[in-house]
Parts: C-alpha cells; structure tokens; sequence
C-alpha cells in the first residue's frame, strides 16, 4: 500500500530549493508530487513500494535487478542541462523522503498527463514524451553519450512474484507492447531514445520458490502487463498522434 501521510519535504541544491508537494490520486498507487526547482513548477510521479519487492529497470538511478523500496518518474526542463542525472534524481528522491534503495527515471513529458490502465492485477501507468521520436534501428551510428530526456516511461506493478528471467522478459513485454501502442496510434516509430522501463514484482520467498517463470506476452502475467501496457501507452500516444 502507498503510504499517503508523507510530509512535504524540502531539499536545498546550488542554493535553490526542492521542493514536494503531495497532491492527491484517489485510485492511483502512484502519488503526484509536485516540487519548485530553480524557479520552476515541475512535478514527479512516486510509487512507495516498502520492503519486499524487486525491480527490474533500465532507471537512471538503481537500474538492473535488485530490491528496490521505491519507483521516482522525475519531470525535468526540456534541453536538461546537468551531467548528473543520478545525482539530480537522489536529491528528488530525498525531498520526497524515500529513503533506500529505488529506482529514478527522467522525462521532459509532462508527468501530469501520465496515463493508466490495469489488468487483473497488473497496473501500469505511462508518460508519453514523443517530441523526439523514430525507429530503433537507424543506419545513424549511436553517439556512445546519454541522450536528452524526452522520452516514454512506464512503470508496471505486478502481484506475483517473478523470477530473474521472468522480470527481464516482462521488460521485453512491456517494450513490445508499447510498440504496438505506437503503431495504433498512427505514429511512425518503435519509441524515443530515451525510453524506459521499470517493472516491480514481490521477491520471491523460500516458500514460494523461485517466482513465475515467465512473463512473455502468451503468459498469464505476460498477458496481462501487455494489455495494461498497451492501453496506457495509446491513450497518451493518441493526446500526440
């Protein structure tokens, strides 16, 4: 459960403040923030996982597998001008008292608009930047160096625990159905550069083994992220389109 009690917070950086500000979801896991940071109103979606639970993500922060207490998407200023973004998104998550391991994404979407959709259990929300937008494989060599943040960002929540293959197969689900998304909207494009990805799952117990082995679109689980991928991703591809 989402702990909604938490106090603003505030965090000083190069003498500007951070500040966040909860604003409430009824229905959402997720909680909206909003913060000012240098003399701007940006704002940053939270899900306050607790202990228990493992992420699998390509996150600026706390990307990999691993245990993971909480999930930050960070809206920042197009044409973001800092070169520590994991630094950026830790002094974000410290206003926001999450405290532990956590995985941090950045968008230059507007994390407002976010979009959701769940699936017999399975919740995932999305926010669609697609400013910048094109096929994943170019004749165009790749720059080695990180890519501005536009970006599509999805987090998904499922209730069952997954094994490590499983949750890199719910990675590779989840991108699949944001494809297909972005083709349905009408959009001529396999993503942004700079998309990503965060799935969170209970750890397995030694009760319970190992966790779900599989996680493909065919799976019971699989299945389900799909559509609720797939659903979120076209309402905020279609607001584009």
């Amino acid at each position: 459960m989402i702990d909604r009690s938490v106090p603003t917070a505030e965090l000083h950086h190069r003498g500007c403040p951070i500040r966040s500000v909860r604003i409430g979801l009824p229905g959402q896991r997720g909680e909206l923030l909003a913060r000012s940071e240098d003399g701007q109103d940006l704002h940053h979606l939270v899900w306050r996982l607790g202990p228990g639970w493992r992420v699998c993500s390509s996150a600026v922060l706390g990307g990999g597998i691993g245990p993971r207490g909480w999930i930050l998407n960070a809206q920042v200023p197009g044409g973001y001008p800092r070169m520590d973004p994991d630094r950026h998104l830790a002094e974000i998550a410290a206003a926001a008292r999450l405290t532990g391991p956590g995985a941090g994404l950045m968008t230059a979407a507007d994390v407002t608009a976010y979009t959701a959709a769940a699936d017999q259990g399975v919740t995932a929300t999305a926010t669609c930047g697609l400013g910048v937008r094109g096929w994943a494989a170019t004749p165009a060599e790749g720059t080695g160096g990180p890519q501005r943040p536009g970006t599509v960002n999805i987090v998904v929540t499922l209730p069952v625990p997954l094994s490590d293959a499983a949750l890199v197969n719910a990675v590779a689900t989840a991108t699949e159905a944001k494809v297909q998304a972005l083709l349905d909207a009408g959009l001529d494009c396999s993503g942004t550069p700079t998309d990503s990805v965060c799935v969170a799952a209970p750890a397995p117990s030694p009760d319970t083994g190992a966790g779900e082995p599989f996680a493909g679109p065919r799976s019971r689980w699989g299945a389900r992220l799909a559509r609720a991928v797939h659903t979120a991703v076209l309402e905020g591809a279609l607001r584009q389109a």
